[in-house]
Formats: structure tokens, C-alpha cells, sequence
């Protein structure tokens, strides 16, 4: 297993080694040891570990499966976990592999760590399916991004899938912050958290769980084969510890935002699911909704001779309206745009509404 030479694991100095538990450390600077806050603070690179419990019961409950709580990192958004997953895994220039179509701001943060990416397809074939075939990894492939389920599509992995990245042997980021909300009952679901048959790095947090972007508290949680784990929460420790990105405050909240996931997400997938069907319902002509097994997107197909810039520009100047082109998600082929479907109700009948009817008039 090949870790990042940014991250130097090195035994401790004599200063360190000579520390016993009664020594008074007189260069103590935190403020909270001396009587100068209303409350003590003690620095935990995962984050405070009693936060940690919680969590990982939550989990274990949620999955019917143990959680060390020593396996999780508690952090400010996903986007600063795939940040610190980066740092771990790649020298600059080094590559990840990401799947398209796909989520732009896996990109762009990788970038902003001056790593690349390499890209593996999903192809529609009635569901979207990881075409194998697309991907050969290159020599400066240093770890796969799985989104599950994927944004745009809203395709689940499959246990084959699944499988399939496994045996590359590459670390997995797992990111699967729209998991908890299918929109299909029938659908095969495979969660990636806990993976042990390759190092496993699982992405989840408050912000969706709790659709409050607001929320800034995510976590990874680590898992694998035990020597590639020890080895990767040593290094991640040290990320962890120049940052320290959650306090005390945020984590007060956490017993509640817990107690509140199950309602907050059956409100949203109530609401998703019916945006959903009423759109298949309007759907007719050239148009043809992709339909999408879990988040909270929804792709519409269209002739591909109409410019998706050029549709998305009409409905923003005629009929104040606006939606995301495909070509924002590096889709294959023209002739695709992506609607939310957290819209309420009568907001997204009317907007879709008038976008299909645009599509239409443009089809003609």
C-alpha cells in the first residue's frame, strides 16, 4: 500500500518520549487549562472521542453492524474530507479515478490539491451501468471515487460493481451522503462503509442526512484490511491534527441532529418521490426521464440536435426558469439537462411544466 510522501509518520523525539503525566508542562497555551473558559478542551485529531460513540452507535444501528468509533474522523463537510483523503493518498500529479458522468467538484478539489483525474464511464442501458472496459488504470492511479448513489444519474452500485472495484486493489473514497434516500424500493442497494477487502474510506454527513446544508459536521469512517488501516489512521492523524475542523460548540448539536435524520429524511424522500412521479407523469413527446434510483436529481433526455446551452438560456430569458445542461456532469452524448426534484410541490409542476413544454416548441 502506497500512502502520500506529503505525510511523514516519524517516531517520537526524546523531548516526547521523556513526558510523564506529572510533568507540568509550563508552554501549556491553551486557554481553557487554566481557568480562562467555562468549559475544558483537549485536542483529538478523529474528534472528541464520547461524539465519536455517538456516531458510531448511530451507524451500527442504522447498518446492523459493530462501528469503532477509533475508525472515525469527524470533519466540517465532505469537501474537506475528500481534501484530507487527497493529501493522504496522492503526491502532486499523482491521479484519482472518477466516474462520469459525474459530480464537477470532485474535479475541482482535486485539482486544488494539484492532483488529476482519470475518468471511468457509466453507460445507459435502461439503468446506468460502470462500463469495466473504460477503465485502465494509470500508473499515477493512486485511489477510485465512488458516488453512491452517483449524482447525476442516481444509480446504486451493484454487489458486481462493487466487486469489480474491489479487485483493482486501488483505496476506495466512498461518498454516500445521498444513500439513505432511494426512489425505488426494488432497487439492489450495496452499502460501501466497511468495506474490509480494500482500504475504505466512507463519506457521510449531517449536511444531507438532515438536507441542511447549514450542518457543517461530516465524518469518514476508515476500514479494510487491519495493517492498511492502522497504517492509514497513523498518517490521517497527522492531517487530522493540523486542522482540528470540529469544536465542542458544533458538537453539542450532535444528540439531536441524530434524533432528528429518520424524520428529516422521510419528509425529503416524500418529497422527492412524489416531484418524481408527477414528472413522469407530464413527460411525454421527445422527452424521456431517465429515471433515477436514489438522491435527489432527475435527468431528462431530449433530441440531441437541440443545444443544451442554448435551451437552458430561452428558459432562463422566456420563461424564468433554469436547470443544469449535461454537459455540466461530462455526459457522453448531448441532449441532457438535470432538475431538482426538492422542489415543493406546485413549484416543480409548474417548472417542469414549462420546461417540457420549451423542449417542445424547440424539438419542432
Amino acid at each position: 500500500m502506497r500512502f502520500s510522501s506529503r505525510v511523514s509518520v516519524t517516531e517520537p523525539n526524546r523531548i516526547a518520549k521523556a513526558r510523564t503525566p506529572d510533568v507540568v508542562d509550563a508552554s501549556d497555551s491553551n486557554p481553557t487549562h487554566h481557568g480562562l473558559a467555562p468549559r475544558r478542551y483537549a485536542a483529538d485529531p478523529r474528534g472528541a472521542r464520547a461524539a465519536r460513540e455517538q456516531l458510531a452507535a448511530f451507524i451500527g444501528a442504522r447498518d446492523g453492524r459493530t462501528v469503532d468509533p477509533d475508525r472515525l474522523y469527524l470533519v466540517s463537510s465532505t469537501s474537506q474530507a475528500y481534501a484530507w483523503l487527497t493529501k493522504l493518498l496522492c503526491d502532486p500529479g499523482d491521479t484519482l479515478l472518477v466516474p462520469r458522468p459525474g459530480y464537477p467538484l470532485v474535479d475541482s478539489l482535486a485539482a486544488l490539491e494539484t492532483v488529476g483525474t482519470q475518468s471511468y464511464r457509466l453507460e445507459w442501458a435502461g439503468s446506468w451501468l460502470v462500463d469495466a472496459l473504460s477503465l485502465t488504470p494509470s500508473p499515477s492511479a493512486r485511489g477510485v471515487v465512488l458516488i453512491n448513489p452517483n449524482n447525476p444519474t442516481g444509480s446504486y452500485l451493484s454487489g458486481g460493481e462493487l466487486d469489480f472495484f474491489a479487485s483493482l486493489g486501488l483505496p476506495l473514497i466512498a461518498d454516500e451522503v445521498f444513500f439513505e434516500f432511494p426512489l425505488d424500493d426494488a432497487v439492489e442497494r450495496h452499502r460501501i462503509a466497511g468495506e474490509d477487502r480494500v482500504l475504505t474510506f466512507a463519506l457521510d454527513g449531517m449536511s444531507k442526512n438532515l438536507a441542511a446544508p447549514y450542518a457543517k459536521l461530516g465524518w469518514i469512517e476508515v476500514s479494510g484490511p487491519g495493517d492498511q488501516v492502522e497504517e492509514a489512521l497513523k498518517r490521517l492523524d497527522i492531517i487530522a491534527d493540523a486542522y482540528l475542523p470540529v469544536g465542542d460548540l458544533i458538537l453539542d448539536h450532535l444528540p439531536a441532529m441524530l434524533e432528528a435524520i429518520p424524520s428529516q429524511q422521510a419528509r425529503v424522500r416524500e418529497r422527492v418521490r412524489g416531484n418524481l412521479e408527477a414528472l413522469k407523469a407530464l413527460a411525454s413527446g421527445v422527452v424521456t426521464v431517465y429515471p433515477p434510483e436514489g438522491g435527489w436529481n432527475v435527468l431528462l433526455r431530449f433530441p440531441d440536435v437541440i443545444d443544451e446551452e442554448d435551451l437552458v438560456v430561452r428558459l432562463i430569458q422566456e420563461e424564468r426558469v433554469t436547470v443544469q445542461p449535461g454537459f455540466f456532469f461530462d455526459m457522453r452524448v448531448p441532449g441532457f439537462v438535470s432538475l431538482s426534484l426538492l422542489l415543493e410541490p406546485d413549484a416543480f409542476a409548474n417548472a417542469a411544466r414549462r420546461i417540457l413544454q420549451v423542449i417542445e416548441e424547440v424539438s419542432l
